[in-house]
């Protein structure tokens, strides 16, 4: 028996054509370079950063220690993506949803257009833009927030008198965001199965009924793909946060302040130029650290779409 399975397997690869084996080689040498370069980079960010996790706390830039300096830079970028997170997500499904089930095919071809557009528009023109048109725009609200909802700690102020806050950012990264969650969510909502969708319109349900018990569930595991792929953007946003945020260090929920944590990508292109030394090991440090959260939250959301794919009925 085994020498019949054996014989079968080697006629098979003898049967390979020429072209297959060079594609078969070519994709398996492509995944084995993912992995190289993915473990040369954090080979490169732990032997730059050695000198920093080895250092006396007084020798780290604010003489505090290698985890007081980090801590904050970590707050902010998990707060500031949080929230563009927040944002975006379920505004992305809408326009999705909209794009799908209810504007007319051209319009929605259009719109579809221009959603995508914003994903190729660069970061620093993001920030150029919170910086001069949205800080300015938010001013009037934040005060409005700060009376109206100042026992919230998020909005207790003081109110910043320039706009740079935690929330413009978070509406910045928001924006970039968008596209990347919408294209993804898009597709998974036209590849619904049609027969799906008119069972469920035969058996009585209404348009919003069809959508909650045949679409969205279908396009569970994309909504939270796409999702993890706007999060992932969002925590390694560099330009546009360094051009909006106003910073002090400090960790804070306040959303309209003046006073916010900078974050980790941000903080690293604003002083790496005029770093040395230590110092320059220090922001190494806090790239690996970056690098660390990056890694972890794309393996939870791989294993969060496996769960949603096996419950949606999208195999």
């Amino acid at each position: 028996m085994t020498d019949t399975i054996q014989s079968a397997s080697e006629r098979r690869r003898a049967r390979q054509r020429p072209g297959d084996r060079v594609f078969t080689g070519t994709a398996t040498g492509a995944g084995i370079l993912i992995l190289v370069l993915l473990a040369g980079v954090a080979a490169f960010l732990l032997i730059e950063a050695w000198p920093a996790l080895l250092a006396p706390d007084e020798k780290i830039p604010g003489g505090e220690g290698l985890v007081v300096y980090i801590w904050p830079l970590v707050f902010g970028t998990l707060w500031a993506a949080v929230l563009a997170l927040v944002i975006a997500a379920p505004l992305a499904v809408l326009i999705a949803l909209f794009i799908t089930h209810y504007a007319p095919r051209h319009f929605a071809q259009g719109l579809g257009y221009i959603i995508d557009l914003l994903a190729a528009v660069p970061s620093i023109i993001y920030g150029l833009w919170g910086f001069s048109v949205l800080a300015p725009a938010t001013t009037g609200l934040t005060r409005w927030l700060e009376d109206n909802l100042g026992f919230i700690p998020l909005f207790a102020g003081p109110v910043s008198t320039t706009g740079r806050t935690m929330f413009t950012t978070a509406l910045v990264l928001a924006v970039m965001i968008l596209p990347i969650i919408t294209a993804v969510v898009r597709e998974a909502f036209v590849q619904t199965p049609r027969l799906h969708e008119e069972a469920s319109l035969a058996l009585g349900a209404t348009r919003l009924e069809m959508i909650r018990m045949a679409v969205l569930p279908f396009g569970r595991s994309s909504i939270v793909s796409g999702s993890m792929l706007g999060l992932g953007r969002a925590l390694g946003e560099t330009m546009a946060v360094a051009i909006v945020l106003s910073t002090s260090g400090g960790v804070t929920f306040n959303l309209i302040s003046s006073g916010n944590p900078s974050t980790i990508a941000a903080n690293i292109a604003l002083e790496f130029p005029e770093s040395s030394g230590i110092a320059i090991d220090t922001l190494i440090a806090s790239g690996l650290v970056l690098f660390a959260i990056t890694l972890v939250v794309n393996m939870l959301a791989r294993a969060i779409v496996n769960r949603s794919r096996d419950s949606s009925g999208a195999n």
